[in-house]
């Protein structure tokens, strides 16, 4: 199968494009910057945020792994100051970004299209108000209420959203997955080596997952689109958390207010649940980052 790689040069096109290699598809690179390790691969140099970029890049092929995003947003009051982007950077690429290629997905006839998105579609991360995000239930899954305030995390909620529309009005087969910290193998080893008890809650549940098994779920999520029903969202992360406590003593420890709503939390179980990922195409984790410790 011909499949467009967006993103190619960020931090997930390395792995997507060379597991794509491995199952005998054939990838086409797309992004700003040619990227470092693409060896023979077709490389369209071109940006989300031109429309007639999108219509090269899409042509001939029969599905897409959207991974290219701004990964913060841009616009945030405590990030602006730390950005060399213009605050509405995140904006423009994540929304208007995904409606160029999808209406040039639409123009192409392209069939399948998995986006990466983001656990930030809860709303947990990048909080600009002073209120905590209100967890209902641990652990979470796809039906948690989400409840954004910052544009990244807006994005990616809506993101998911505009998939479904053209998933309705034109029959694309789309699918989203909600990663929930990246780490690839350099990362884990790092986490193995410096990680300490921790001392305070976290906003974003110690949440992580690898990148080689994010580059895996795309794949299977876009090799079963037939199987599958026609738009769906799933989350993406380690069966385990980052922290050394077992996650039960954190919330015991730091969130004794959410007991009444915790499930059954054996051992580091992932605060985030992947049960439904999968359900739906049999993916697995690779071995936790503990056992390098």
């Amino acid at each position: 199968m011909k499949v467009l790689v967006t993103g190619a040069s960020g931090r997930l096109g390395d792995f997507v494009f060379h597991e794509l290699l491995r199952r005998g598809h054939e990838p086409v690179l797309f992004s700003r910057s040619r990227p470092a390790d693409h060896g023979d691969l077709e490389w369209i140099q071109g940006d989300l945020g031109n429309y007639d970029d999108c219509l090269k890049a899409v042509r001939d092929v029969e599905a897409v792994q959207h991974l290219g995003a701004r990964p913060n947003p841009t616009d945030h009051p405590a990030l602006r100051k730390q950005s060399s982007q213009s605050f509405d950077a995140t904006f423009k690429t994540n929304m208007l970004g995904t409606y160029y290629l999808m209406q040039a997905v639409v123009e192409a006839k392209v069939g399948t299209v998995v986006m990466a998105g983001s656990n930030c579609a809860l709303g947990h991360g990048f909080r600009i108000s002073d209120s905590p995000f209100p967890i209902q239930n641990l652990p979470i899954d796809e039906s948690h209420p989400t409840y954004v305030e910052d544009t990244y995390s807006y994005s990616k909620l809506a993101g998911e959203e505009m998939l479904a529309s053209y998933t309705r009005a034109f029959g694309v087969r789309t699918y989203v997955t909600r990663i929930c910290g990246i780490f690839p193998p350099e990362r884990r080893a790092e986490l193995a080596r410096t990680v300490k008890p921790v001392n305070s809650w976290q906003d974003y549940l110690w949440c992580y997952v690898a990148s080689e098994d994010v580059a895996t779920a795309h794949c299977q999520l876009m090799e079963a689109s037939q199987d599958l029903p026609p738009h769906d969202v799933y989350f993406l992360n380690a069966d385990d958390t980052t922290a050394l406590e077992a996650s039960r003593e954190l919330v015991e420890a730091f969130r004794p207010d959410l007991l009444p709503v915790t499930g059954r939390l054996d051992n580091h179980q992932s605060f985030i649940s992947a049960a439904k990922l999968k359900a739906a195409v049999g993916w697995y984790t690779s071995p936790s980052w503990r056992e390098l410790l």
